[in-house]
């Protein structure tokens, strides 16, 4: 029996399928054991329980783990669970964790470095307008109550997956765009 081992592509994509609802965890989970000897090889990008880390769902629920790269969603009702992957920021310095919730929502929201980021980077433009093709914050946002710290899409797809942030979370535009429009204004939201 040949051994599966699923490149990075055919993971995230079984994962955007995941996120979209069209299969259920335990059946992929059982399609990658099926195919591989290996039977102990779980995977952290798995679906998780809200009530281990939020006390109700009230104007929904985000939980971003940082180690498996993974953003979790609930609906206020717990009728829509979805599970998405990110990117997730360079180092532990450039780290937040606890939590936060939802302040403002924006369709192609406009990008400024912050001053650290300035610092390290004094090439970088002091602002690239919303829409724009090199825009990091992609087609939307999910602006924190923590200064500087937002959910946002991304155009280079490349940093999905992997830490490549400067402390915000990334997603697909599409994930994001899909998150948008079930977040709303005071979705707690805590990473870990």
């Amino acid at each position: 029996m040949a051994l599966f081992r699923p490149n990075r592509r055919q993971v995230l994509g079984m994962a955007a399928t995941l996120a979209a609802g069209t299969i259920a965890a335990p059946a992929l989970a059982q399609d990658l054991a099926d195919d591989s000897p290996v039977r102990n090889n779980n995977s952290s990008f798995r679906m998780l329980d809200w009530q281990e880390y939020f006390e109700n769902t009230r104007k929904g629920a985000i939980l971003v783990d940082i180690s498996s790269r993974a953003l979790h969603y609930w609906s206020d009702d717990q009728s829509t669970y979805r599970l998405y992957p990110t990117s997730v920021p360079l180092s532990d310095e450039l780290t937040r964790r606890g939590r936060t919730e939802v302040v403002q929502k924006v369709v192609n929201p406009p990008w400024r470095p912050t001053p650290e980021m300035k610092k390290r980077n004094p090439e970088w433009p002091d602002l690239v307008e919303g829409g724009a093709v090199d825009n990091p914050l992609g087609t939307r946002a999910l602006y924190l109550s923590w200064t500087y710290y937002r959910i946002h899409g991304t155009h280079d797809t490349r940093k999905i997956g992997r830490k490549s942030s400067n402390g915000c979370i990334g997603m697909y535009n599409e994930h994001v765009e899909e998150l948008f429009g079930m977040a709303q204004l005071g979705t707690q939201v805590l990473l870990i």
